[in-house]
């Protein structure tokens, strides 16, 4: 089970497997500047895919992001938390994809919300 902070870490910061996958790789090159273009080839998905990725990691202050993003996170806490999700990922890897789709997600709640009917704010 994973612990409370990495739990909460991991809700709060990493939006899909898609975005852990990227953290790690920058983790793991923490000198490299990566384009999105770079970064797509490494874990075989699209550009604008990661893009994406970029800009959540960036919000959650983790990356940093000029003409390329590379890892430089916000402080030695976050960094501290990165390293023990790592870890997690490595050994239970079902758990923390478990815990990455338990959390928010924007854009499944923007979809509810446009079925919701005038008025109703339940």
């Amino acid at each position: 089970m994973l612990d409370e902070d990495l739990l909460s870490f991991i809700q709060g910061s990493i939006r899909s497997v898609w975005a852990l996958e990227l953290l790690l790789l920058l983790r793991r090159e923490p000198d490299r500047t990566w384009t999105a273009e770079d970064a797509a080839r490494e874990l075989r998905a699209n550009a604008r895919l990661v893009s994406d990725q970029f800009a959540g990691l960036q919000t959650a202050g983790l990356i940093a992001c000029e003409a390329g993003c590379r890892y430089a996170p916000a402080g030695p806490m976050l960094d501290a938390l990165c390293a023990r999700l790592e870890t997690a990922y490595r050994e239970r890897s079902g758990q923390v994809i478990k815990a990455i789709m338990a959390g928010p997600n924007d854009k499944l709640q923007i979809f509810a919300d446009a079925f919701r009917l005038r008025g109703d704010d339940r």
